[in-house]
């Protein structure tokens, strides 16, 4: 289990102590660490060579057990590097929801005005509705007009008949009468029976007048009645026109709006091309991290390569003596030194020749276990998703530099190693020749490997800082295509929201032109039924006129027959006179 420690030396009377391992947190898993609870501490192994306070990472097994331990400073950076990605894409998403919801609350808001437009305007059809239902009631009501207007013309004339009827009555009885008086004495009057038919006939004649007074009522009615409706039909062919020219008007509301869509698609248009020019740069620049990322392949081939001729040069200063790496030891100052100073000289190099040894041997032990860990992650990038497989390349670099790090020392340490058993070996031999034992001569001519082991470790760096420069390219390439993945999205979103909303704009626009042609076709359906009311107020009005015009004929014809009706009632009050006198 990976721990997280600080470094402790307590000190004593003495000096320092050995140094041991607070532990402060504990990983769980990739993403999550917890707190070590208590004061649990581990004796830091020899080889530890850390400064008090400092933190490292420490690999403790299942028996508490240290297994590695490595400085916490990159671990720590990748650490927080992940927590600052984590915390970035946090807040790309709660903006990304802000967005929505903004979206959301824009087409709530756009509803809630649809549904108020829907409402006004299907008052406005209900209130047209009423008005036809009105005008169709008013053209029903001018129609039973026109129909009581008819029936009293039928009465009038009807009444004219019976009037000519009894004018012709009483001008044949007044014809027989002139006839009876010819045949008669021209003196003579006329006998009571005769002047009673006259009488009588006179009487019916003045009962069948008719009078006028009980037509002028009803006339006078049924003009006011029209009049009325007259004014109403003005106020409905009023209130059409205001309705029409309001329709006029939003249909140029509507025309503007129609504009503005247009614009607003040619805009939504120019985003989308935006768009897909960073969807393009975003592949050319994947392109060319996979291309660097090729080159660091090629040239890590090429560093383990050399790291490996570098290995068997070493090794081969191991198999053979025909080879070494420099003189470093006086021989004559051996010669000369106390034999007891030599062995307490020998045996402490063969003590730091062993402790040298394990170091070195867990240095390489720990470098074999990071190779391990840098093949993980690179089976782990070959299957990962695009956002895993950038953050498997932070890893990735962190492990290459930790592995260049941990070869860079080991190479100074093998080197290192190798002189001083090349030394032991040296002082071994004085002193075994001095202590009079058999000791195999060293060749006299060796071949010096440090010059050729100088130019591998010259290739070997040079090589390096190229792996270097390409991987810094390569993680400022991938923070730029991080940052344009981000713009990316938040443009994907930004477009798909404004074609939401440029879609729902449209169809509300498509909506409010139906609206608009049903209101117009209403309009329309209500000029087309007062057209046909109008005429009928006019119809009637003409006929209303003519009636007017006939009463008036028929008051003067009543007045005239009642005066000739008087005349002839006092004719024949004065023709029968004498026959009366006479009997």
């Amino acid at each position: 289990m990976l721990y997280l420690a600080e470094v402790q030396k307590k000190t004593g009377f003495i000096g320092s102590g050995k140094p041991e391992f607070k532990l402060l947190a504990c990983q769980r898993s990739e993403n999550s660490w917890s707190a070590v609870t208590g004061d649990e501490s581990l004796t830091a192994p020899d080889d530890a060579s850390y400064n008090a306070g400092a933190l490292v990472m420490v690999e403790v097994s299942g028996n508490r057990q240290i297994q590695r331990h490595y400085e916490a400073g990159r671990t720590l950076t990748s650490i927080l590097q992940n927590f600052s990605n984590l915390s970035k894409k946090s807040k790309t998403q709660e903006e990304e929801i802000e967005q929505w919801k903004q979206s959301l609350t824009f087409q709530s808001q756009e509803l809630n005005r649809r549904e108020l437009d829907l409402e006004a305007r299907q008052e406005q059809v209900e209130q047209a509705e009423a008005d036809v239902e009105q005008l169709d009631a008013q053209r029903q009501e001018l129609e039973q007009l026109r129909q009581a207007l008819e029936q009293q013309q039928e009465e009038l004339t009807r009444k004219n008949q019976d009037l000519e009827g009894a004018w012709a009555h009483l001008n044949g009885e007044m014809r027989r009468l002139e006839e009876q008086r010819a045949e008669t004495n021209p003196v003579a009057g006329l006998d009571p029976s005769q002047v009673a038919n006259l009488q009588g006939a006179l009487n019916r004649l003045t009962e069948a007048v008719m009078p006028v007074e009980a037509l002028r009522e009803p006339l006078t009615h049924a003009t006011d009645g029209l009049n009325y409706h007259q004014g109403l039909l003005g106020d409905y062919r009023q209130s059409l026109e205001d309705q029409r020219q309001g329709l006029e008007q939003r249909q140029q509301e509507l025309d503007q709006q129609a504009g503005q869509l247009k614009q607003r698609w040619a805009d939504w248009r120019q985003a989308e091309a935006q768009l897909v020019a960073k969807r393009e740069d975003l592949k050319l620049r994947q392109q060319v991290i996979k291309s660097h990322q090729d080159q660091v392949q090629a040239l890590s081939i090429t560093l383990q390569a050399q790291g490996n001729l570098h290995q068997k040069i070493y090794d081969l200063l191991n198999t053979t003596d025909k080879v070494r790496l420099s003189k470093k030891v006086n021989v004559a100052a051996l010669e000369a030194m106390d034999l007891e100073q030599l062995q307490t000289m020998v045996r402490d190099l063969e003590t730091d020749l062993e402790k040298m040894s394990h170091f070195v041997s867990d240095q390489e032990e720990e470098l074999t276990l990071e190779q391990q860990a840098l093949e993980e992650i690179q089976a782990k990038m070959e299957q990962a998703s695009e956002f895993d497989r950038l953050q498997l390349g932070t890893e990735l670099a962190e492990e290459e530099d930790r592995y260049q790090m941990l070869n860079a020392t080991l190479v100074g340490q093998r080197r290192n190693l190798i002189e001083r058993e090349e030394v032991l070996s040296q002082h071994q031999a004085v002193l075994r020749r001095r202590q009079g034992l058999a000791v195999e001569e060293t060749p006299v001519s060796a071949i010096d490997l440090e010059p050729l082991l100088n130019t591998i470790d010259l290739q070997r760096q040079q090589t390096t800082d190229t792996i270097q420069a390409l991987e810094a390219e390569i993680n400022q390439i991938q923070t730029a295509v991080s940052q344009l993945k981000k713009d990316i999205e938040s443009s994907e979103v930004a477009l798909a929201t404004q074609r939401t909303e440029v879609e729902s704009f449209e169809a509300d626009l498509h909506q409010q032109h139906r609206d608009l042609a049903g209101l117009m076709g209403k309009v329309a359906v209500c000029e087309e039924l007062i057209n046909p009311a109008q005429e009928s107020v006019n119809g009637l009005r003409q006929s209303l006129d003519n009636l007017a015009g006939a009463v008036t004929k028929l008051q003067e014809v009543n007045d005239y027959q009642l005066q000739a009706i008087a005349e002839l009632r006092q004719t024949v009050v004065s023709v029968g006179a004498p026959q009366m006198a006479a009997s």
